[in-house]
């Protein structure tokens, strides 16, 4: 798969800097351009037509909202990620209902960054896939988190699994073409096998990923699961 092609928006230099290093450290993705300007951002994005733009709202000649509707108004094959200190509903419901995939607040850590890049990255490969998509693809591409339904209320992941781990194993698979075993996940994870059983019980359960059951000709069969 090739390398997702993003544009930085950003006009103060040292953020620039900052931002181009944490995009350098994510596989999977090519700074295809910098702009300091709304001006130079929309030259940048038709010159260089990249799947991605990572965009500061506060710029010297225009906001990132005036950016983004003039990205849809011209109809640029482009998706948008704001990043913005501006926390004000009114303001976040603007940008959504123009169609920004997402939305950071600033000041942000890599940890966050890395968690919007990877969920873009995931549904820029399913998008292009050409086959059609089940609910647990949706789920996972908006972002959602299956619930569970229990009578004292609703969560998100059962006791004992957590967000960021399961995410680690989910991408993991998503960058591996053939079935895996847990052993393989635990080795190109660096996770213990036995904790890496458990996050693939749940998501099989989830019917987020399927189980092969490979026979051989001597021992026991093996378990291998893919998306």
């Amino acid at each position: 798969m090739e390398d997702i092609r993003l544009v930085i928006v950003e006009d103060d230099p040292m953020v620039m800097e900052v931002n181009s290093e944490f995009v350098s450290k994510i596989d999977g993705y090519k700074i295809a351009g910098k702009a300091f300007t709304g001006a130079e951002a929309l030259l940048v994005i038709k010159k260089t037509d990249p799947d991605l733009v990572l965009l500061d709202y506060f710029l010297p000649d225009m906001d990132g909202l005036s950016i983004l509707k003039e990205i849809r108004r011209q109809e640029l094959p482009v998706d948008v990620i704001l990043v913005t200190a501006n926390r004000s509903p009114d303001h976040i419901q603007q940008i959504l209902r123009c169609g920004a995939v997402d939305y950071i607040f600033k000041p942000f850590r890599f940890e966050r960054i890395q968690t919007a890049l990877e969920q873009y990255r995931y549904m820029h490969k399913k998008l292009r896939e050409n086959q059609q998509l089940e609910q647990a693809d949706m789920d996972l591409i908006t972002g959602r988190r299956v619930q569970q339904s229990e009578a004292n209320g609703t969560t998100w992941l059962p006791k004992g699994l957590n967000e960021r781990t399961l995410q680690q194993i989910l991408q993991y698979l998503i960058e591996q073409k053939d079935p895996l075993s847990a052993e393989d996940v635990a080795a190109g994870t660096g996770l213990a096998r036995v904790t890496v059983r458990r996050y693939l019980e749940y998501l099989q359960k989830k019917g987020i990923i399927q189980l092969e059951i490979q026979y051989g000709s001597i021992g026991r069969p093996v378990n291998r699961f893919k998306l």
